[in-house]
């Protein structure tokens, strides 16, 4: 089992490393750089080439059923779930194969709205909360333990 953390711009790396850590779980930080590499033993941190969707499609390629993924990229949570991947949002939110499709639809329907928006006015989503946080850890610790078994 591994927990892979989609690390640009991810707000809980922190929280996600006390959790692994806590239950000896390998986590790999991915990312194109910008983040310093944990000293922690259960922590391997991975940079990949600058490009769009390369650090995706590292998960992507390796994440599969006993494996937790964490992201805020739609697309990628769902090539995660297809292939097995248990998968948590920054907020604590699980996606699953039975949510996974009316999200990805959300998002592709948010996404053309925008564009549409010439002055790009309004929107922005909600800002990260504490008690998404505290969500987080809680999800996290529950379904790490869940993939266990």
């Amino acid at each position: 089992m591994t927990l892979y953390i989609d690390a640009d711009a991810c707000p809980v790396k922190a929280e996600a490393e006390r959790v692994a850590t806590r239950l000896q779980v390998k986590m790999v930080l991915v990312s194109n750089g910008g983040i310093r590499p944990s000293a922690n033993p259960w922590v391997e941190s991975v940079f990949v080439p600058d490009g769009l969707d390369v650090a995706d499609d590292w998960i992507a390629e390796r994440a599969g059923p006993g494996d937790v993924v964490v992201t805020g990229d739609i697309p990628l949570a769902a090539r995660c779930v297809a292939a097995g991947a248990k998968v948590l949002k920054h907020n604590g939110e699980e996606l699953t194969a039975d949510n996974i499709g009316m999200v990805l639809a959300t998002r592709d329907l948010m996404t053309e709205i925008r564009s549409a928006n010439p002055l790009h006015q309004g929107g922005g989503g909600k800002g990260f909360t504490p008690a998404d946080r505290s969500r987080f850890l809680e999800r996290l610790d529950r379904v790490l333990r869940a993939a266990r078994r």
